[in-house]
């Protein structure tokens, strides 16, 4: 939709609030605490358990924060929320003020609004999400904690905008009807990311699993998630073909300046090691030798809350001088002879070898990936100058899917940003309906 082929009103009149210059003449500005009362009920044990999302407003806890909620038992302190109310958290606003789709508890640090007049109400779940109001909530911060708190007695006294009943209904619908356009356009990209990157996944599995050539001879390989291989490509467990290498546990003193450290957020985010890392430890001469960075090392994240964390790989393809590792990593350094660093960027961070380090892990508290378990990891080992020619190929196919996914995701960003304009221009009536 272009919204600049839509009309403006005939008139409009000035308004003192910083963030909304005018409004159509016939609207009114109203002050909030004449549009909302404040819900002060406490909730029952027997209602669901609620949270206020940024991009779903206020909807069900899913199964495991409901449980974390439950073990604390304080039910006694949530708050009563009921579909059609409104809630904010005076702490934390950046999202503007949410409306309840469901009925159930929800935390006290919450403020939950109740709409006097339900059928403006409609009109007021755009209003109070628009960027133009969150721009206007800010002028509520008060206290200590400048940017994070607002003075809830100030923002009862401001002036919200208020067309007639009957046109805060047009408003409403047409926003309705809009904005689920622009979330299903949303929802299709979003959807064409995850094939893209399944796709992706799908042919770096094959390729250096089975290689280029599939005329080539194959022959089992004897391990069934990887199934046959090229008669010509050696097999090697993990361990006689390198040595592997916790990292460096230590407490925070330990960070913050000093040289180079590689951090578990850059193996995690990286397949490929950043030539530059941002962490920094007051490492030892002892512990720059024995944690060292070198071209050809590979980095697998090791602990994680969660096991689907738990074996993402990251190759160097430079050293790092005087750098060490995190004790959140294993380092896995092959024998000179066996990988190259281009091979093992590609093969390490395939998905199937995801898939098999989270069917054989055991969470307890925390997953862990073992060095036991790591060492045992079937590796593939084509000829050296195959390497390189799976390395070149699969660069150019990742660097295609890349530009694929990066596209799509900049026209994610056109449409909230169009949805987010198209909805302030309504709500101000800077567009007529």
């Amino acid at each position: 939709m272009d919204q600049q082929v839509l009309p403006s009103y005939q008139s409009y009149k000035d308004t003192d609030l910083p963030w909304l210059e005018r409004i159509p003449s016939h609207w009114e500005l109203v002050r909030k605490k004449y549009i909302f009362k404040e819900r002060v009920q406490k909730g029952f044990p027997e209602e669901p358990l609620l949270a206020a999302t940024q991009s779903q407003g206020v909807v069900r806890k899913t199964d495991y924060e409901a449980r974390t909620v439950e073990a604390s038992k304080d039910f006694h302190l949530l708050k009563l929320v009921k579909e059609g109310d409104f809630v904010i958290s005076l702490r934390s606003f950046e999202g503007g003020i949410e409306y309840a789709y469901h009925q159930g508890i929800i935390s006290p640090a919450y403020t939950v609004l109740i709409p006097r007049n339900r059928a403006e109400a409609s009109y007021h779940k755009h209003l109070l999400k628009s960027q133009s109001f969150i721009q206007g909530l800010r002028l509520f911060v008060t206290g200590i904690r400048e940017g994070q708190n607002i003075d809830y007695t100030k923002l009862s006294r401001a002036e919200l905008p208020c067309p007639p009943a009957d046109e805060c209904g047009r408003i409403a619908n047409f926003l309705d009807q809009k904005t689920a356009e622009i979330d299903e356009a949303i929802a299709n990209k979003q959807r064409l990311i995850v094939l893209l990157k399944e796709q992706k996944a799908i042919l770096i599995n094959q390729a250096v699993t089975k290689g280029l050539n599939p005329d080539a001879p194959m022959r089992d390989s004897g391990v069934a998630w990887i199934g046959d291989v090229p008669s010509h490509w050696d097999i090697k467990r993990l361990r006689v073909i390198g040595f592997t290498q916790n990292g460096i546990s230590a407490g925070a003193e330990f960070f913050g300046s000093g040289f180079p450290f590689v951090s578990y957020g850059d193996v995690y985010n990286h397949r490929e090691l950043p030539r530059q890392v941002n962490g920094l430890a007051k490492s030892s001469t002892h512990d720059r030798i024995q944690y060292s960075v070198e071209r050809g090392d590979v980095f697998f994240t090791r602990t994680s809350e969660t096991v689907e964390e738990i074996g993402f790989s990251s190759t160097c393809m430079e050293t790092i001088e005087n750098a060490t590792f995190a004790g959140f990593l294993i380092r896995f350094r092959p024998e000179k002879d066996h990988l190259l660093p281009e091979w093992s960027k590609y093969y390490f961070a395939a998905q199937i070898h995801r898939n098999y380090f989270v069917g054989e892990m055991n969470l307890v508290i925390r997953a862990s990936l073992g060095q036991s378990l790591l060492k045992g990891l079937p590796v593939l080992i084509p000829p050296k100058e195959e390497q390189v020619k799976i390395f070149r190929h699969l660069e150019k196919v990742s660097n295609d899917f890349e530009r694929s996914i990066f596209l799509q995701q900049q026209q994610i960003e056109k449409l909230n940003e169009f949805k987010s304009i198209l909805i302030s221009n309504v709500v101000t009536g800077k567009i007529k309906l």
